[in-house]
């Protein structure tokens, strides 16, 4: 049955590609503006293909919310993405409600490169074809659409860089699409490494949907040195509204208040000469489940934005082991050595920090100036005694 059913797909594809005018045919891409949610903060690409008869837009990072897997899939970094199509004036109109611009380039393409592009994503629609390995950076909705018009074109593309393209690494190229001061512009810099910390060439500016836009509108043929887009239009412009942010539920607030709450118990601890018990172990606690959460994103999964994530130095894996010996009266005597240690960890953190090894979330600076001044009193604490 599957046979049949294959056999079927290909002589119905074989059957549209010699009905199809493509004299007549357009192909252009379609870049959608930024969403409001966090998944669709980055915006979005489609390859639109308008034929005497068909008007469709084919898209890449689908992925199956139904899938029972999905979420396990995703922490392990083995979501399988998949490309679609739909018909172009509801793809249109989905966007539209939901105020995101959407700006057309139309192609300039010969009518073989035409049937090709059409054919290639006829066939990456099969269902035995349309899965494949999502990679945010190299593999995704943006970056399959440069990659289907190189390889359909045979490389007869040239990208220029815009003029308005600055130097920019991975971090940076995210934090133009989300705000550091929001909770997903947080887990994002406390999850991800130094690994994006790289400066991106020009090429690899395309692994988002609004410098695929850029570069294809100031990319040419390499066959006659004609420009790649013919016409270049916006569909639908976003329509501006106030964002309804409310700073006291922003991380920046919420970890400063907790912070400010760390430094007063530090100082009326001071000022008495003893401490908060469970401050510290909450605190050595919290770092420690924290290590290892990124330790496992590190090591346990196929994320490779993850690796060589230098977080783990104010959020030290071992102190969920040691956590315990705050709660004693008299520690052990290796303890005043391990807290100069991770004083040390944080004198290391700030040095990656200012030579651009990796930059850390901004809202956490309260927090690291809090985590600080508790060490640094523990262990003149722990040395008087």
């Amino acid at each position: 049955m599957k046979k049949l059913y294959l056999l079927l797909c290909f002589f119905s594809l074989v059957y549209t590609q010699a009905q199809t005018n493509y004299a007549n045919t357009q192909v252009s891409v379609l870049t959608i503006g930024p969403g409001s949610s966090l998944n669709d903060a980055f915006g979005h690409n489609g390859i639109r293909i308008k034929t005497p008869t068909s008007d469709v837009v084919y898209d890449y990072g689908r992925f199956p919310f139904d899938d029972p897997n999905f979420y396990l899939n995703f922490a392990r970094g083995k979501l399988l993405y998949s490309q679609g199509f739909s018909n172009t004036l509801p793809v249109i109109e989905y966007y539209r409600s939901q105020n995101r611009t959407i700006k057309e380039q139309v192609l300039n393409l010969t009518e073989e490169e035409k049937r090709d592009i059409h054919a290639f994503l006829e066939t990456n629609a099969l269902p035995q074809n349309r899965e494949y390995l999502y990679d945010f950076f190299y593999d995704n909705c943006a970056t399959k659409i440069r990659d289907v018009l190189e390889q359909t074109t045979h490389h007869n593309v040239q990208f220029h860089t815009p003029e308005a393209l600055g130097d920019n690494t991975f971090r940076d190229l995210i934090r133009q699409n989300v705000h550091w001061n929001s909770w997903g512009g947080l887990g994002i810099d406390l999850a991800l490494g130094s690994i994006i910390d790289q400066r991106a060439t020009d090429y690899e500016h395309m692994f988002l949907p609004e410098y695929i836009h850029q570069f294809f509108e100031n990319a040419s043929r390499d066959d006659n040195n004609q420009n790649l887009v013919t016409k270049s239009e916006v569909i639908y412009t976003k329509i501006e509204t106030e964002k309804d942010q409310n700073f006291f539920l922003s991380p920046l607030f919420i970890i400063g208040v907790l912070s400010l709450i760390i430094l007063y118990i530090t100082f009326k601890n001071y000022k008495t000469g003893n401490r908060n018990k469970w401050l510290d172990f909450s605190l050595f606690l919290f770092t420690g489940l924290t290590g290892v959460f990124l330790l496992l994103l590190w090591f346990a999964t196929d994320h490779t934005t993850t690796a060589n994530n230098y977080n783990l130095l104010w959020a030290f894996a071992l102190n969920i082991l040691v956590a315990h010996q705050v709660l004693k009266t008299k520690v052990a005597t290796w303890f005043k050595k391990y807290l100069s240690f991770l004083i040390i960890l944080l004198a290391l953190l700030v040095f990656h920090w200012f030579t651009g090894v990796q930059s850390f979330a901004y809202a956490l600076i309260p927090l690291l100036i809090a985590i600080a001044v508790r060490y640094v009193y523990l262990f003149n604490y722990f040395s008087r005694k």
